[in-house]
């Protein structure tokens, strides 16, 4: 049941990034809510086998890096273009 109700959040959570590609803030939004899909996945996936859950935590601080970084990047656009819009960052290629 709850493999399921992971697995419809991974694939809403990867609509909505290729939904979402007008602001910059909705497109990290949506990968995190992909990154929190897998982990309820990875975590489901071991408790299942009982297995060590030390990876677990690698997972969350990987995440975790991944959002902070991202965030990062948002706020140095923002000082720099003013606004989050991705037709903007044309000038960056």
């Amino acid at each position: 049941m709850l493999a399921g109700v992971s697995f419809f959040m991974y694939l809403m959570g990867l609509m909505s990034f290729c939904l979402n590609r007008k602001h910059l803030l909705l497109m990290l939004l949506s990968l995190e809510f992909v990154v929190v899909a897998l982990f309820l996945m990875l975590y489901l996936y071991l408790c299942f086998y009982n297995w060590e859950f030390y990876f677990v935590m690698v997972f969350l601080t990987l995440g975790v890096c991944e959002g902070v970084l991202g965030l990062s990047l948002l706020v140095l656009l923002m000082r720099t273009y003013g606004n989050n819009y991705m037709i903007s960052f044309n000038l960056l290629w």
